[in-house]
């Protein structure tokens, strides 16, 4: 006999419809499984073996056959077990009377039957309902990741005997409820505040204009100033992420494995990789499933790169296509999976090996030959991606003692949502002032002669290129926007152009 159950396929966040078919003949006991079964797919015949008869139910000892079509495409993964499980038990005739052509399943069986948690689950369901699929069986470990997608009714069961259950009309089961995110988001909390961070005025600042215009950072100091603390902080003066920014965030570290038990990312991503990571862990990549890497994990939060001349050249220069498309293609032997990537960019670093050099406290012990090639580790080009480049020196002891704190996080955010604000209006959309291209940069950021004439200066003084320049009207946009200014001003390309501190120093 010949049975049929749905399941689901995921290329990079995208899903495709696997029809997993059962057919058992007469013959010589034999199991064969086709359709480009990865290692984990062909595995799975001990799996659901142990777990139909563990529930009580027998493996047929014909002749059988499972077909995961369509058949050009590879299958990887241990969610295939739950519809292979139910397909042999549909074809073997121990489900009378069920119907599930219009369920979707997803699920690892254990041997004793119990339906264990499966990655990729929220971008499954949620490709599957915009292809009209509505009824879904998932683990119920997986529960949380269903109740934020409005419109379908899932089903999060424990165990192989339940699924049989719930497809034979033996036993009624609710589906999941659905959750509000408003209340997720609520209960989320920061760890840090900029209230915390003593001095570092110039630092402060910098990181607002940053935020407020989705810019990418760099800081410069001696070890101990502060930087790690300065870009912990960044999140908190975020916007918070809409209900359609978390899905996308979500959906990808659902897939990457790594998503917690809420179900849902409520805060912007901080991902702060060793210096240590390669290439592959940045950008994404694996043997059998193409996995998001740290660049795709940080998309709508930060991308926290400490002690930017440590990492290896090839993992540094693999941040520029990202940091231009928003997003990043992987390409392996298997194919090719496009990740979003829309993540700021902050780095950090000592302005020479010994960490002194332009410190008002200490003295460098660096030749200016040792300088040149710390420095050097950093390329031309992703420099110029990078919008500020701003130096921290150390905190006074005076200022560490203060017993009056900075302002709070909450008070920076305002200014900086009141900002994307003006952005939102500008544009049409939610894009920041980063994005700009060239064509908009002319609507939107026209100079007066004065302006024009100081950015002229700084281009020709500092031997500035094209992509620069571009960046120095950028960040100038976004302060005049922090001064709720229309035009931009003399004094907002004097303070962009003073967060070109690498194109300054030799």
């Amino acid at each position: 006999m010949l049975a049929k159950v749905k399941s689901f396929a995921l290329i990079g966040l995208n899903g495709v419809p696997v029809e997993v078919e059962a057919d058992i003949n007469r013959g010589m006991t034999s199991y064969e499984l086709v359709g480009l079964p990865d290692a984990a797919v062909k595995e799975s015949r001990e799996r659901v073996n142990s777990a139909i008869l563990n529930s009580r139910m027998h493996f047929p000892v014909n002749r059988l056959t499972v077909n995961l079509a369509p058949a050009d495409i590879k299958k990887e993964g241990s969610h295939y077990d739950l519809p292979i499980a139910l397909a042999i038990l549909k074809a073997s005739e121990q489900l009378l009377g069920c119907n599930t052509d219009d369920i979707v399943m997803l699920g690892e069986l254990a041997l004793d039957g119990s339906i264990r948690p499966v990655s990729g689950v929220l971008p499954a369901l949620i490709s599957a309902k915009k292809q009209g699929y509505t009824r879904f069986i998932i683990p119920f470990a997986n529960a949380n990741e269903a109740a934020y997608i409005d419109g379908i009714q899932a089903y999060a069961l424990r165990s192989l005997s339940e699924a049989v259950d719930f497809v034979t009309g033996r036993a009624a089961f609710e589906p999941v409820a659905v959750k509000s995110f408003s209340s997720a988001l609520k209960n989320s909390r920061y760890g840090t505040d900029m209230a915390l961070v003593k001095g570092q005025v110039v630092a402060k600042r910098a990181l607002e204009i940053a935020v407020a215009g989705g810019h990418n950072i760099l800081l410069s100091g001696p070890p101990g100033a502060g930087k790690t603390m300065l870009a912990r902080c960044i999140p908190t003066i975020m916007p918070d992420l809409t209900f359609e920014e978390a899905l996308e965030v979500t959906q990808i570290h659902s897939v990457a494995g790594d998503l917690g038990g809420e179900g849902i990312i409520s805060l912007r991503p901080f991902r702060t990789p060793h210096h240590t990571a390669t290439t592959a862990s940045l950008c994404g990549g694996g043997n059998v499933r193409i996995r998001p890497g740290e660049i795709s994990k940080a998309h709508k939060g930060v991308l926290f790169l400490d002690e930017l001349p440590e990492y290896s050249r090839s993992a540094l220069e693999s941040l520029r296509q990202p940091l231009e498309d928003k997003v990043i293609t992987v390409t392996r032997a298997g194919g090719a999976v496009t990740f979003p990537a829309d993540f700021m960019l902050c780095a950090s670093m000592n302005p020479c090996p010994c960490g002194n050099y332009g410190s008002s406290y200490k003295q460098c012990t660096c030749t200016p030959a040792q300088i040149r090639r710390y420095r050097a580790k950093i390329s031309g080009p992703l420099l110029d991606r990078i919008d500020l480049q701003v130096e921290v020196d150390s905190v006074k002891y005076e200022e560490l003692a203060a017993e009056e704190g900075g302002e709070s996080s909450a008070e920076v955010k305002k200014r900086v949502e009141r900002a994307r604000a003006i952005q939102r209006e500008r544009f049409g959309g939610p894009y920041t002032n980063a994005n700009m291209g060239e064509g908009q940069i002319k609507k939107f950021c026209r100079l007066s002669p004065e302006c024009e004439g100081i950015l002229r200066g700084a281009f020709e003084r500092l031997a500035l290129s094209a992509r620069a320049r571009s960046r120095i009207i950028k960040v100038a946009r976004t302060i005049a926007d922090l001064d709720f200014s229309a035009e931009i001003k003399p004094e907002h390309i004097l303070e962009a152009t003073s967060y070109r501190n690498f194109d300054v120093k030799e």
